[in-house]
């Protein structure tokens, strides 16, 4: 399983970017894919998850302005990034909890390569 993450930039304050992330490979079943940054020096955070079911979560700091969907026909989670800030700024990963074909039902950790997001002020 490959998780193929795209969308990244440079944009002003104020600007959006949309995120694209998409899974492939022997895919049984994606039970969650959601989006994490890290900025320098600090810890990797938890933006926004969504679940099979289509349930969302978000840290606080991107409520109201980022928007997590799914494709699910095609594999695929995107982040769709509004009123964006400089404190944003971060590489974003992709991330999936997959069950592959020769494991059905042991949902296993996926990550994306990061894709660089620079908000300038």
């Amino acid at each position: 399983v490959q998780l193929q993450a795209s969308g990244g930039g440079l944009v002003q304050a104020g600007g959006s970017l949309r995120l694209s992330c998409a899974a492939s490979g022997s895919i049984f079943r994606i039970n969650a894919m959601a989006w994490y940054r890290q900025a320098p020096g600090k810890q990797r955070e938890l933006v926004a998850l969504i679940r099979n079911g289509g349930s969302t979560n978000y840290v606080d700091s991107v409520k109201g302005r980022f928007i997590i969907s799914r494709d699910s026909a095609k594999n695929t989670v995107y982040l769709q990034m509004n009123s964006l800030k400089p404190e944003d700024t971060a590489v974003y990963f992709c991330y999936a909890a997959i069950e592959i074909v020769s494991r059905p039902y042991q949902s296993l950790d996926y990550w994306g390569q990061g894709t660089q997001v620079t908000v300038s002020s």
